[in-house]
């Protein structure tokens, strides 16, 4: 259920609406560069952890333009209900995560199987440390508009979005412990820890297709 408020009409209202959408385009934008940047240095450095990063990085992008597309919606049309276009972009957005899942899996055995290390880690600890701060400032700008224009369904996405926070962490301690190390296995670690969290990703997008999803990060009346 989408909760608005009579404030959406106040001309702060519209000021701060317009703000949540240069924030959904920075997102698109900030995830396009990490997911060309993620995915080109993991190729080149055998890092999979960083490149499966760069994946996810890309459907995290097409996410942020469903987003867009909802803050859009909810800013011109306040009681409007969500079209079938937002809840076919949710699903094909999970079956691209369960796709993510498969590939980083093979990745990962194949990997354990060869032995094979990476050349390097350190683009994963500089990446992965920007992601986290760039991450929180959008996660909390978010939670901060969604809460003046009493938005529940914006509050609910930037809550949910701290699953983009952990997989962060994941690559950040993986390729830290690599680099300290340099056992092969690590790297490969490192990627099961994101195919948890796309799985779960995967599973939040087909839940909130249904309508049945609630984001343990918020509160019982926020659908996410």
């Amino acid at each position: 259920m989408e909760l608005t408020h009579p404030i959406q009409s106040h001309p702060q209202a519209r000021q701060l609406w317009r703000w949540a959408y240069y924030l959904s385009i920075f997102t698109i934008l900030y995830n396009l560069a990490e997911g060309l940047l993620a995915t080109i240095l993991g190729a080149e450095d055998d890092a999979i952890t960083l490149f499966g990063f760069g994946l996810d990085s890309f459907i995290e992008l097409i996410s942020a333009a469903g987003v867009l597309l909802m803050v859009r919606r909810i800013q011109t049309q306040p009681d409007s209900h969500r079209p079938a276009a937002e809840v076919t972009a949710l699903r094909v957005t999970g079956y691209a995560f369960y796709g993510l899942c498969i590939v980083l899996a093979a990745m990962a055995i194949q990997s354990l199987i060869s032995q094979q290390s990476p050349k390097t880690t350190f683009w994963g600890i500089v990446i992965s440390s920007i992601s986290i701060g760039v991450m929180l400032f959008v996660i909390y700008s978010k939670i901060y508009l969604g809460k003046q224009l009493q938005s529940a369904p914006l509050v609910a996405d930037a809550r949910c979005a701290i699953i983009c926070v952990y997989m962060s962490i994941i690559l950040l301690v993986s390729s830290g412990l690599y680099e300290l190390f340099r056992f092969y296995y690590i790297d490969a670690i490192g990627t099961l820890g994101l195919i948890y969290y796309a799985y779960q990703e995967g599973k939040e997008c087909f839940e909130k297709a249904a309508g049945t999803h609630h984001c343990h990060h918020c509160h019982e009346d926020e659908t996410c």
